[in-house]
Protein backbone atom coordinates (compact mmCIF):
# COMPACT_ATOMS: atom_id res chain seq x y z
CA UNK A 1 0.00 0.00 0.00
CA UNK A 2 1.21 3.39 -0.96
CA UNK A 3 1.73 6.17 1.32
CA UNK A 4 -0.46 8.81 1.78
CA UNK A 5 0.74 11.98 0.47
CA UNK A 6 1.99 14.31 2.67
CA UNK A 7 -0.45 17.78 3.42
CA UNK A 8 0.62 21.22 4.24
CA UNK A 9 -3.60 21.42 5.40
CA UNK A 10 -3.82 21.05 9.03
CA UNK A 11 -7.31 20.36 8.81
CA UNK A 12 -9.49 18.04 6.66
CA UNK A 13 -13.08 18.65 5.98
CA UNK A 14 -15.03 15.57 5.86
CA UNK A 15 -18.78 15.63 4.31
CA UNK A 16 -21.40 13.05 4.02
CA UNK A 17 -23.48 12.92 1.09
CA UNK A 18 -26.39 10.59 1.12
CA UNK A 19 -25.44 9.98 -2.74
CA UNK A 20 -21.60 10.72 -2.37
CA UNK A 21 -20.47 9.57 -6.03
CA UNK A 22 -22.97 11.47 -7.46
CA UNK A 23 -21.80 14.23 -5.22
CA UNK A 24 -18.10 13.33 -5.85
CA UNK A 25 -18.85 13.97 -9.87
CA UNK A 26 -21.40 16.60 -9.12
CA UNK A 27 -18.10 18.83 -7.07
CA UNK A 28 -15.73 18.14 -10.04
CA UNK A 29 -17.91 19.48 -12.92
CA UNK A 30 -19.15 22.18 -11.07
CA UNK A 31 -16.39 23.46 -8.33
CA UNK A 32 -13.79 22.56 -10.80
CA UNK A 33 -12.44 19.84 -7.44
CA UNK A 34 -9.70 17.16 -8.54
CA UNK A 35 -10.86 13.59 -7.80
CA UNK A 36 -7.78 12.09 -6.15
CA UNK A 37 -9.23 8.64 -4.41
CA UNK A 38 -12.77 7.30 -4.53
CA UNK A 39 -14.30 3.96 -2.75
CA UNK A 40 -17.24 2.12 -3.17
CA UNK A 41 -18.61 -0.73 -1.07
CA UNK A 42 -20.55 -3.76 -1.99
CA UNK A 43 -23.88 -1.43 -2.46
CA UNK A 44 -22.28 0.61 -4.39
CA UNK A 45 -22.10 3.56 -1.82
CA UNK A 46 -19.40 5.93 -1.50
CA UNK A 47 -17.56 4.77 1.65
CA UNK A 48 -14.58 7.23 1.28
CA UNK A 49 -13.70 9.79 -1.76
CA UNK A 50 -11.14 12.62 -1.26
CA UNK A 51 -11.24 15.87 -3.43
CA UNK A 52 -8.41 18.70 -3.58
CA UNK A 53 -8.34 22.09 -5.10
CA UNK A 54 -5.34 24.45 -4.72
CA UNK A 55 -3.50 22.12 -2.14
CA UNK A 56 -6.24 21.91 -0.08
CA UNK A 57 -8.42 18.26 0.35
CA UNK A 58 -11.66 17.50 1.11
CA UNK A 59 -13.00 14.06 2.24
CA UNK A 60 -16.62 12.65 1.74
CA UNK A 61 -18.34 9.45 2.03
CA UNK A 62 -22.36 8.50 2.59
CA UNK A 63 -22.21 7.05 5.80
CA UNK A 64 -25.55 5.06 6.31
CA UNK A 65 -28.73 4.42 4.24
CA UNK A 66 -30.28 6.54 7.33
CA UNK A 67 -28.06 10.09 6.47
CA UNK A 68 -30.03 13.02 5.51
CA UNK A 69 -28.84 15.94 3.79
CA UNK A 70 -28.63 19.03 5.04
CA UNK A 71 -31.30 20.03 1.89
CA UNK A 72 -33.49 16.98 2.67
CA UNK A 73 -33.52 18.00 6.54
CA UNK A 74 -34.89 21.14 5.97
CA UNK A 75 -37.89 19.39 3.67
CA UNK A 76 -39.46 18.63 7.02
CA UNK A 77 -37.86 20.38 10.24
CA UNK A 78 -38.86 23.97 10.39
CA UNK A 79 -35.67 25.16 12.63
CA UNK A 80 -33.23 23.57 10.12
CA UNK A 81 -35.47 26.24 7.38
CA UNK A 82 -35.42 29.25 9.43
CA UNK A 83 -31.56 28.92 10.10
CA UNK A 84 -30.68 28.25 6.26
CA UNK A 85 -32.48 31.28 5.29
CA UNK A 86 -29.72 33.33 5.29
CA UNK A 87 -26.87 33.53 2.56
CA UNK A 88 -24.38 33.01 5.29
CA UNK A 89 -22.21 30.05 4.88
CA UNK A 90 -23.50 27.49 8.27
CA UNK A 91 -21.89 24.39 8.64
CA UNK A 92 -19.86 24.52 5.59
CA UNK A 93 -16.24 24.49 3.57
CA UNK A 94 -14.20 27.77 2.82
CA UNK A 95 -12.12 27.04 -0.18
CA UNK A 96 -9.47 29.81 -1.55
CA UNK A 97 -9.42 29.95 -5.41
CA UNK A 98 -7.79 31.32 -8.36
CA UNK A 99 -9.91 33.48 -10.99
CA UNK A 100 -12.82 34.29 -8.74
CA UNK A 101 -14.52 35.32 -11.69
CA UNK A 102 -14.79 32.54 -13.82
CA UNK A 103 -15.24 29.91 -11.12
CA UNK A 104 -18.61 31.64 -9.89
CA UNK A 105 -19.76 31.54 -13.89
CA UNK A 106 -18.64 28.22 -13.85
CA UNK A 107 -20.44 26.90 -10.66
CA UNK A 108 -23.65 29.29 -11.77
CA UNK A 109 -24.02 27.79 -15.12
CA UNK A 110 -23.71 24.10 -13.53
CA UNK A 111 -26.51 24.40 -11.10
CA UNK A 112 -25.09 25.53 -8.20
CA UNK A 113 -27.16 27.55 -5.78
CA UNK A 114 -25.86 30.54 -5.33
CA UNK A 115 -26.23 32.30 -1.77
CA UNK A 116 -24.43 35.60 -2.61
CA UNK A 117 -23.49 36.82 -5.99
CA UNK A 118 -19.64 38.44 -6.21
CA UNK A 119 -18.93 40.50 -2.88
CA UNK A 120 -15.85 43.03 -2.59
CA UNK A 121 -14.64 43.70 0.53
CA UNK A 122 -12.69 42.10 3.51
CA UNK A 123 -11.85 39.54 3.98
CA UNK A 124 -11.48 39.54 -0.19
CA UNK A 125 -13.43 39.06 -3.14
CA UNK A 126 -15.88 36.36 -2.29
CA UNK A 127 -19.20 34.33 -3.04
CA UNK A 128 -21.31 32.05 -1.21
CA UNK A 129 -22.79 28.72 -2.90
CA UNK A 130 -25.09 25.95 -1.89
CA UNK A 131 -24.58 22.03 -4.25
CA UNK A 132 -26.88 19.55 -4.73
CA UNK A 133 -27.09 18.25 -1.34
CA UNK A 134 -27.02 21.45 0.44
CA UNK A 135 -23.87 22.04 2.27
CA UNK A 136 -22.34 25.30 1.90
CA UNK A 137 -19.22 26.62 0.07
CA UNK A 138 -17.66 30.16 0.82
CA UNK A 139 -15.44 30.65 -1.88
CA UNK A 140 -12.63 33.53 -1.61
CA UNK A 141 -10.32 35.04 -4.66
CA UNK A 142 -6.46 33.80 -3.47
CA UNK A 143 -4.70 37.19 -2.33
Amino acid sequence: MAAAPTLAQGVVPMLSYEDGVAAMDWLVATFGFIERTRMTGPDGRLAHGELETGGGLVMLASPTPDYESPRRHREHCAQARRWSAVPWVIDGVLVYVDRLDAHFERARAAGATVLSGIEDGPPGRRYRAEDLEGHRWFFIERA
